[in-house]
């Protein structure tokens, strides 16, 4: 069986950089008149929200403080590198229109300059389709465990754009001790009024100065998050909704049928983190693909073992281009986020300082 084309699967690097709440964000625009509330209502007010069926568009950018590339450098880059996919998601703006009702039926159209990529999913079927090269994948999502619901593989949507709650989720659940939290003055998102939900880290280790959620006043929904580096006031990076409209879409936008001379594929969905039974003698083999994690909250460091990362991502002109030569490796460093490429072919993320990485991956 052929692999699927690494377009449709999130770059190695990408999953471990949301984990740790390092890439993502986003911000709104005008100002709305709001009954007051405090950090902790806001946060019940977003904890409480159900909103499950909407359509809506969200662009995301990112002003990351990547040095420039020579005009199409990435159009030259090999076609479906993991390489390009980590480097396309990093540079650049892109556009997502968005339609879900309920958590089994979604469809997410991804826009670049010229083409168009699908994901669509309808119960337990999820379909993948490129418009430009008309290829299609299909996958049946595994059966989930009791109690949780069946996800797409990976975080986001197609080829990493996160939705603000995704985000939220992720950058809330590092409230704790090491946080503070405000309540901004009000604003107006994709023309709804929202909370601007301030969270700070009094770490000094991370390079996150703030992340900055747009919490809807009606629903909780968030509407835009963003992540602003230390001692930066504009964002590093964001992801809002431009237009949102609740309720349940169209049902026809979440079947799909490949068009004429459309080539498809069937692949089988990535399970990660399954072990071998116990007592077989295969359960005392490594678990070669999972990343390991080292620190907690913000200063959290993803770390992936040489079989999880693609070894042309370490070889691809662009990341030669991108990242210098360090003590282990070479380093790709950001506003808000940096990623070592060990020269035993591991990669290690995280929203902290290069040094930290480094003494991580040396097991210091």
């Amino acid at each position: 069986m052929k692999r699927p084309s690494v377009r449709w699967a999130p770059a190695v690097v990408v999953p471990a950089v949301i984990a740790t709440g390092a890439l993502i964000s986003s911000a709104g625009a005008g100002a709305a008149d709001l009954e007051p509330r405090t950090p902790a209502q806001v946060l019940a007010l977003l904890a409480a929200s159900d909103v499950q069926a909407f359509a809506g568009t969200l662009e995301q950018t990112s002003e990351l403080g990547l040095p420039t590339l020579p005009d199409g450098a990435l159009a030259g880059s090999a076609e479906g590198s993991a390489a390009t996919a980590v480097l396309e998601l990093l540079t650049g703006e892109r556009t997502a229109r968005v339609y879900a009702d309920g958590p089994s039926n979604l469809r997410v159209q991804v826009f670049d300059t010229l083409t168009e990529r699908d994901v669509v999913r309808r119960g337990d079927e999820v379909w993948l389709y490129d418009y430009e090269a008309n290829e299609a994948t299909r996958l049946e999502l595994p059966d989930a465990p009791a109690g949780h619901a069946a996800s797409l593989p990976g975080a986001g949507t197609p080829d990493g754009v996160p939705t603000p709650a995704e985000l939220a989720d992720r950058f809330v659940a590092l409230v704790d001790d090491t946080t503070e939290v405000a309540v901004g003055a009000g604003v107006v998102v994709a023309g709804r009024d929202a909370y601007d939900l301030v969270l700070s880290p009094r770490s000094a280790d991370t390079l996150i100065g703030s992340v900055v959620i747009a919490v809807d006043a009606e629903t909780g929904l968030p509407l835009s998050v963003a992540v602003h580096a230390r001692g930066q006031e504009e964002p590093a990076a964001r992801v809002a909704f431009t237009r949102l409209t609740l309720g349940a879409p169209d049902p026809a936008l979440f079947s799909f049928t490949p068009p004429p001379g459309a080539q498809v594929e069937e692949v089988e969905p990535p399970q990660p983190g399954l072990r071998p039974p116990a007592g077989t003698g295969l359960d005392r083999l490594p678990a070669v693909a999972l990343p390991t994690v080292t620190g907690s909250g913000w200063d959290t460091v993803v770390a992936l073992p040489a079989a999880a990362v693609p070894p042309e991502l370490a070889k691809a002109p662009l990341v030669a281009q991108l990242t210098r030569a360090v003590d282990g490796g070479r380093a790709l460093e950001t506003a808000v986020v940096t990623v070592l490429l060990t020269e035993d072919g591991r990669a290690l993320v995280g929203a902290v300082p290069l040094e930290r990485l480094q003494d991580v991956a040396a097991g210091r």
